[in-house]
């Protein structure tokens, strides 16, 4: 057993927000090398923390786990064998909170501003005014009750040999193996986050005659895959049709990437917590807050949108048409040469 504090970071969903939330679970190894550092976190993010080097214990629970009497039973469970002394929400929600007061950790952690939300602040014990700008910085800030101030933001993924194979059979399907390529990424979360298909192609086209670099198109899903494949016909052989990927084949793909495009979602955190340089598409939610963290990214944004996240999920189409074809070419040219 180890002689440190044990301490649950709460963060259940969704890939992006887990992503944001690496960087305080490395500050903590950082500060507590003895200390045993577990993580309840929902659905299929949980795959993408297994094997993290900083972490001790992962809790997975299902989606909706909190309508399902056995489920929070076998949860609870499993947070009290843990038994943590600091739990730490990094989500702000009443599902993030109850989950942090169903460990039993005496010292509960979170949000005391806006970004602690619903039932949360009730639950919490000790809270924390954030006045940083980006979420990975408000989580961080956290950290100051257990004495940890401005750590450094690191990710450290892992990658398992299978990842590696997977993606050398992927690769080399796609006839991309050794050769520099970008990956596409159609998809978002919200409706309101999505970008045109025929302006994709422009910028796969954009990036095969001014860069020499291919582009794969990613996808998750029947919907996205139809839109993935409206972006390669449209691309005049300049794009191709990724296979369907896992979360971890996805994370593989992106660490051997020139260059990571899409909007405002998951796979955009997952590429930029590799390594890959990524141009991020802004509409309804500030990239200020939520862009790829780090100055060898570009995230651009025309048009801003105030507005509680329902609002914002049914924001306009207009805030990302303000992006132009060739204010992504441009863009990507950027964060190409600053890669190399």
């Amino acid at each position: 057993m180890s002689n440190g504090p044990r301490i649950l970071i709460v963060r259940l969903t969704a890939i992006g927000d887990v992503m944001h939330g690496l960087p305080v679970l490395n500050a903590l190894r950082d500060r507590f090398p003895q200390a045993e550092l577990a993580w309840i976190v929902e659905g299929g993010a949980a795959h993408l923390l297994e094997g993290h080097p900083a972490l001790d214990r992962l809790i997975a629970v299902p989606r909706r786990w909190l309508k399902s009497f056995r489920a929070v039973r076998r949860a609870r469970r499993e947070l009290r064998e843990f038994a943590p002394q600091v739990a730490i929400d990094l989500q702000g929600l009443t599902k993030s909170a109850l989950a942090a007061w169903l460990s039993g950790a005496p010292r509960r952690i979170g949000f005391g501003c806006k970004k602690g939300r619903e039932a949360s602040r009730l639950l919490n014990t000790e809270l924390v005014r954030s006045t940083s700008a980006h979420i990975i910085d408000c989580n961080l800030e956290l950290l100051r009750p257990l004495g940890i101030e401005k750590p450094p933001v690191r990710f450290d993924l892992a990658e398992s040999e299978r990842d590696r194979q997977a993606c050398s059979r992927i690769l080399a399907a796609l006839g991309l193996a050794g050769q520099p390529f970008a990956l596409i990424n159609v998809g978002a979360g919200w409706p309101s986050k999505l970008w045109r298909m025929d302006r994709y192609a422009e910028v796969a086209r954009h990036l095969l005659q001014n860069r020499q670099v291919s582009s794969a198109v990613v996808w998750a899903g029947p919907e996205e895959r139809a839109a993935a494949a409206e972006v390669v016909a449209a691309a005049d052989g300049a794009a191709r049709m990724a296979p369907d990927t896992s979360l971890r084949d996805l994370a593989a793909l992106c660490r051997r990437a020139s260059l990571f495009v899409g909007s405002d979602t998951g796979p955009l955190h997952l590429a930029a917590a590799v390594g890959t340089p990524c141009v991020g598409l802004y509409g309804p939610m500030p990239a200020a807050r939520n862009g790829p963290y780090g100055p060898q990214h570009v995230a651009i944004q025309k048009a801003t949108f105030e507005g509680t996240s329902r609002q914002r999920r049914a924001a306009p189409r207009t805030l990302m048409d303000a992006i132009s074809a060739g204010d992504v070419c441009q863009a990507c040219d950027a964060a190409l040469d600053r890669g190399s």
